[in-house]
């Protein structure tokens, strides 16, 4: 039970945006079926399902960086010879650490200045929007962990893992 609720943890961006995801489904499914077998549609299903896809796209990009499943990182990373890719990861890691601390400011100024709202249920479009502030805040945060953990790497000779099972990360078993 325990490293159940530890892997859920780790991969927590995975298990919400698969209830976001879920939620999209289901919303277009039922929608569809109305539409087609009982000639009506909701009018608030297509922003609902908008809003909940817009948080899968995030978090998945999210969770694609941590586990390192971005195609032109990797692709660029295996180019390298292995002794100088700590070091490209360290540049790399910087590079993205200040674009993605960058883009979770200016992703907060946004958000903070909207006042635009969905036509059907008049809802903030701020919290389809907050998404980009949580995806960017998490790339931060696993930048800086991958910049930290490439500096070591570099002029420590010392690898710095988290204390998970590797299992538990999906794609940690790559590196």
């Amino acid at each position: 039970m325990k490293k159940q609720l530890r892997k859920i943890g780790v991969n927590f961006e995975l298990y919400l945006g698969a209830v976001f995801l879920s939620i999209t489904s289901v919303i277009v499914i039922v929608n569809v079926f109305t539409r087609y077998f009982l000639n009506f549609t909701y009018n608030w299903a297509e922003e609902i399902a908008v809003g909940a896809f817009v948080w899968v796209i995030f978090l998945g990009f999210a969770n694609a960086f941590k586990t390192r499943a971005l195609i032109g990182v990797e692709v660029l990373t295996n180019l390298v010879p292995e002794k100088g890719r700590p070091i490209l990861v360290f540049i790399t890691s910087l590079i993205v650490s200040i674009l993605s601390g960058t883009m979770f400011y200016l992703s907060y100024l946004y958000v903070a200045g909207s006042t635009k709202i969905t036509a059907a249920l008049e809802l903030s479009y701020k919290y389809i929007y907050i998404s980009m502030i949580f995806s960017f805040a998490l790339i931060t945060i696993y930048s800086l962990y991958f910049l930290v953990q490439s500096f070591r790497k570099i002029f420590i000779d010392q690898d710095v893992k988290i204390d998970v099972d590797a299992e538990l990360i999906k794609g940690e078993g790559r590196r």
